[in-house]
C-alpha cells in the first residue's frame, strides 16, 4: 500500500517520504480501514518537526491522527457486520507507529466511529481533533447552557466548531475573536452573536460592553501564552476558563489576579480524554449530526503525495480552516 512516513524528525521537505509498505492485518478487537481522507493538524506537524522533545517513539512513523475511510476487514472478536461501514477516526496516530496517512490502517474498533451517510468524507477527517476538542471545551464543567461564552480564534479549526456547538448546546451569547474580515464572515455564518476583530478593536472594552461590565461566564482559549493576561479581564468572577492550546511549551499567570476572582482554570488535551468524557463527546457529536448539519470549514484538499506542502501550510498558519489529504 502507499504510505507517507518519516524515520527522523525535522523539516517536512527533508524527512517526509513516500513508499509502498505492507498492508496491515487487523488484530483482535481491531478493524482495518481503507482510507479516503487524512486530516492534518498542528499537533501532527509539531510531532514530525520534533517539537515535542525526546527521541522518536518508533523507528518509522506514518503520521496523522485524524481520517476517514471504509472498514474493509475486521480482526478476531470484532463484529463482521461493520465491514463496509463509513467511519471517522480518532487517535489513529497517538502513541502508535501507523497513523492515517496511508491507504490502509488497522486500529482498535472503538477508534473507528460510524460516519452518517449525509456527512462528506473530508468532513469526517476533521472530527478526531478539531471537532471533539471543541465539543469537550463546550461540554466540560457542566456545559454552556444559559452561559455567555467567549471563543478565542473563532475562525480556527477548533474555534469554528466551538462556535456552532456552543450555540446548539444552549449558550445565551457567543462572542468570538478573529483577525480579518474574511474570518469574521465565517464566524458569523457559524452563529456567533458578536464578532470582535482583535487587530482593530479593544477586546477587553468590547467584551465588557457586550456583557454589561460583568465579563463572560466561560472563555474557550486557543493560546493561553498569548492571551492569558487579557483573559483575566474578560472572565467574570467565579467564571470558567477552558484552555486547549498554548503557543509555547510553557506559560505564566499571576496568581492573585486569578485567585481573587475565583476563576476555574481547566486545561484539556483531547488525546488523553478519559473514557467517560470520550463517550459523552462521541454521543453528543452523533446526536448533533442527526439533528442538523454542521458547517465544516475545509480550506485545502490535496492528494497524499502533497503531504509536504500540507505540513508547510499548517506551519505557516495562513490557511483559514482544516487541511485534508485525499487517499486512493
Amino acid at each position: 500500500m502507499r504510505a507517507a512516513f518519516y524515520e527522523q524528525t525535522g523539516p517536512a521537505g527533508i524527512v517526509l517520504q513516500h513508499a509502498d509498505v505492507p498492508v496491515p492485518v487487523p488484530g483482535p478487537g481491531e478493524v482495518r480501514v481503507k482510507m479516503q481522507w487524512s486530516g492534518v493538524n498542528p499537533s501532527d506537524v509539531k510531532a514530525r518537526a520534533g517539537l515535542r522533545g525526546g527521541p522518536m517513539p518508533f523507528p518509522r512513523i506514518i503520521p496523522h491522527s485524524d481520517g476517514m475511510g471504509v472498514i474493509d476487514a475486521v480482526g478476531p472478536g470484532t463484529d463482521s457486520k461493520r465491514i463496509g461501514e463509513r467511519v471517522w477516526l480518532w487517535n489513529a496516530g497517538w502513541k502508535r507507529a501507523s497513523g492515517s496517512a496511508a491507504e490502509y490502517i488497522a486500529l482498535p474498533a472503538g477508534q473507528a466511529v460510524r460516519l452518517p451517510d449525509d456527512v462528506s468524507g473530508e468532513s469526517g477527517a476533521c472530527f478526531g481533533i478539531p471537532a471533539t476538542t471543541a465539543l469537550q471545551a463546550v461540554l466540560t464543567r457542566g456545559g454552556v447552557e444559559g452561559k455567555s461564552v467567549l471563543i478565542a480564534g473563532g475562525a480556527g479549526a477548533v474555534g469554528h466548531y466551538a462556535v456552532q456547538f456552543a450555540k446548539r448546546l444552549g449558550a445565551v451569547r457567543v462572542i468570538a475573536t478573529v483577525s480579518s474580515d474574511e474570518k469574521a464572515a465565517l464566524v458569523r455564518a457559524a452563529g456567533a452573536d458578536v464578532v470582535i476583530d482583535y487587530r482593530r478593536e479593544d477586546v477587553v472594552q468590547r467584551v465588557l460592553q457586550e456583557t454589561g461590565g460583568r465579563g463572560v461566564d466561560r472563555i474557550i482559549e486557543v493560546d493561553v501564552a498569548a492571551n492569558g493576561a487579557m483573559d483575566i479581564e474578560l472572565v467574570r468572577p467565579d467564571g470558567e476558563w477552558i484552555v486547549y492550546g498554548c503557543g509555547g511549551p510553557s506559560f505564566t499567570l499571576p496568581f492573585f489576579a486569578l485567585a481573587s476572582r475565583n476563576v476555574a482554570v481547566c486545561l484539556i488535551m483531547i488525546y488523553t480524554l478519559n473514557p467517560h468524557d470520550r463517550q459523552r463527546v462521541l454521543g453528543t457529536l452523533d446526536r448533533l449530526l442527526s439533528e442538523g448539519p454542521l458547517i465544516h470549514n475545509i480550506a485545502v484538499r490535496m492528494p497524499l503525495e502533497q503531504i509536504v506542502e500540507a505540513h508547510e501550510l499548517v506551519e505557516q498558519g495562513r490557511t483559514v480552516g482544516n487541511i485534508v489529504l485525499s487517499i486512493g
